[in-house]
């Protein structure tokens, strides 16, 4: 699911395509994409792009006459600028959104059609979109910590729900714990003041590194390669290989569609933290230590 510094970039790069540009067309192809009926979709023709907005994982198109097109990439949607007019794919091509200029797409990868658009008149109707999570680089230490504090749940959960942190993801969460050598599974009213300094920093920390690394990446172009594994990524999506930091393999905890990525040595005092689907099938075997899990694969070596 493309994050804070995907949809960041994804804002830097339509701002100088469409701001200040006529919508001409909308064209529909994806039927369970667009989930609001009044006002009609059509009524976005013809207007002109006023400003461009981030609102959590959503991006929000204000046209003129507070009329907001909010679009919700989910997991695989992503979006595309082709030439004026250009056709949709015929897989997986769900919108188009035709400039004088050149064509906004919006596409999905897979079968399982996730991605949403709204057509909402008014910045209450716009509201009503924003999970209310808390915007992490425009807040203090102390806002933060009182957020992640006012309800007791696991740090990866925090860091990923959309109602407390507003516009991170699996992918950069992974980052963020790993930057603050702190367990995924760590409850957030067990933190010291220490640990949620660290958690406060390393999450602007990591946000910021990586909007700036994608725009160096990106420059002048169109983003096409939007990811949630990225080459230079400490843990999230690098089980097996070595941690770059201390070199003991990554781990991960897997759950239903979801697969969280750790360093043992350098988050969890070298424990190994159960995955739900091996625990089960393992039970007393289950390795929990570093060490028990080299030794294991030393003696079936």
């Amino acid at each position: 699911m493309p994050e804070l510094p995907d949809i960041e970039i994804y804002l830097e790069s339509l701002e100088p395509r469409i701001l200040g540009r006529r919508l001409e067309r909308v064209r529909i192809a994806g039927p369970s994409l667009l989930r609001s009926v009044e006002p009609p979709v059509a009524e976005a023709e013809g207007r002109r792009v006023e400003s461009l907005r981030r609102i959590g994982k959503r991006i929000a198109i204000a046209l003129d006459g507070e009329l907001f097109l909010v679009i919700h990439l989910m997991i695989a949607g992503r979006l595309r600028w082709r030439a004026r007019g250009a056709a949709l794919a015929r897989r997986g091509g769900l919108a188009a959104f035709d400039f004088e200029n050149g064509t906004l797409q919006l596409v999905e990868a897979g079968t399982r059609r996730r991605a949403t658009l709204h057509v909402v008149r008014g910045e209450d109707a716009l509201a009503a979109h924003d999970p209310g999570g808390l915007e992490v680089l425009g807040s203090d230490l102390a806002t933060f910590g009182a957020r992640i504090n006012a309800e007791n749940h696991t740090l990866k959960r925090t860091l990923t729900d959309p109602r407390i942190l507003s516009g991170i993801g699996n992918a950069y969460s992974d980052e963020i714990l790993h930057r603050a050598r702190l367990s995924p599974v760590r409850q957030t009213r067990k933190l010291s003041p220490d640990e949620v300094e660290r958690l406060w920093t390393a999450t602007r920390e990591t946000l910021v590194a990586w909007t700036e690394r994608l725009r160096r990446a990106t420059g002048d172009a169109f983003p096409e390669k939007v990811t949630a594994f990225r080459a230079g990524m400490a843990v999230h999506g690098r089980f097996g290989k070595p941690c770059p930091d201390c070199g003991a393999p990554v781990q991960r905890i897997v759950h239903a569609e979801n697969e969280t990525n750790y360093c043992a040595a350098c988050q969890t005092g070298g424990r190994l933290l159960a995955d739900r689907a091996l625990s089960r099938l393992l039970h007393e075997d289950w390795p929990r230590t570093l060490e028990e899990l080299e030794a294991r694969r030393s003696a079936r070596g």
